[in-house]
């Protein structure tokens, strides 16, 4: 479950870490995904649920979480620009690393 004080920061443009359980076989682990949050749909309700974008060995990989899945252990917002002019990040897909931080005004 995601703490409701980390619920509001989790907006597009933010940058997060996903620590998410993984059962494999008979074990259970923590497995961590971060990435851009490229969207966030349907609020705080019950289907409510958030996109996060990463570059995997130089493949785009996508994974929608849905906020109030008991898989999801913890999240941490690693950072996050003051203000996206969009509410869906899709065009985030055909921009270069760089280009995305440019656009989202974030210097690293």
């Amino acid at each position: 479950m995601i703490a409701q004080a980390i619920l509001p920061k989790i907006k597009p443009g933010a940058t997060v870490k996903v620590f998410e359980k993984v059962k494999e076989g008979d074990k259970e682990r923590v497995a961590q995904f971060s990435g851009l949050v490229l969207s966030r749909k349907h609020g705080s309700e019950q289907g409510a649920s958030f996109m996060v974008r990463s570059t995997i060995a130089g493949v785009g990989v996508e994974k929608v979480f849905p906020i109030n899945s008991p898989l999801i252990e913890k999240v941490e917002v690693i950072d996050a620009p003051k203000k996206v002019r969009r509410s869906k990040l899709y065009y985030v897909r055909e921009l270069s690393r760089k280009e995305t931080r440019q656009k989202m005004g974030t210097a690293k």
